[in-house]
């Protein structure tokens, strides 16, 4: 049986509550409801499935990844959009950041079976977002503001089991 996993940054629950109200709001005034079946998160490897006998070998691969990074904070400042007509996403997005991106680097060099191109966002609106509600949701985003951050201290590694649940967890230290 296959299963599906990948690896995430989370921020502390009380950011994941305050980005919850901006997914509620697209579900309820936008007709998006897909967002608020994922809790917010930064992607480091996207989903990918695998038989669920080859666990163990995923979990060895995850402990490898090299996480000899001094714990860093990850800013996140205002909306940003995938303006694609047949699947649109709306995210809050983090600042720039040259640890966020070394740590994607050190988990890719494990994790390296699916090119993917680094984007780092937090989720709030997508799959059953349309073009039109995207559209009218995008005029209230763009220039609202929201600005906090939290420290990068761990990464997440979860399967998926009807929801995402995290199987386990690596520190960050130098």
């Amino acid at each position: 049986m296959k299963k599906m996993y990948f690896i995430a940054i989370y921020p502390p629950q009380e950011i994941i509550e305050e980005i919850k109200v901006f997914k509620q709001d697209l579900a309820t005034n936008y007709a998006n409801s897909k967002a608020l079946k994922n809790e917010a998160h930064i992607t480091l490897f996207p989903p990918f499935s695998r038989e669920i006998e080859l666990e163990e070998d995923i979990h060895i691969v995850f402990q490898k990844i090299n996480t000899e990074i001094t714990p860093f904070e990850i800013e996140l400042d205002g909306f940003g959009s995938f303006p694609n007509p047949k699947n649109p996403v709306l995210y809050i997005q983090p600042k720039e950041s040259s640890q966020l991106t070394e740590l994607y680097h050190r988990v890719k060099e494990r994790f390296n079976f699916t090119k993917y191109s680094f984007n780092p966002h937090m989720t709030v609106g997508y799959r059953d977002l349309a073009w039109e509600n995207y559209l009218k949701a995008w005029q209230k985003y763009e220039n609202m503001e929201y600005k906090t951050k939290f420290l990068v201290d761990k990464i997440i590694l979860l399967r998926h089991d009807g929801r995402w649940v995290p199987i386990a967890e690596k520190k960050l230290e130098k």
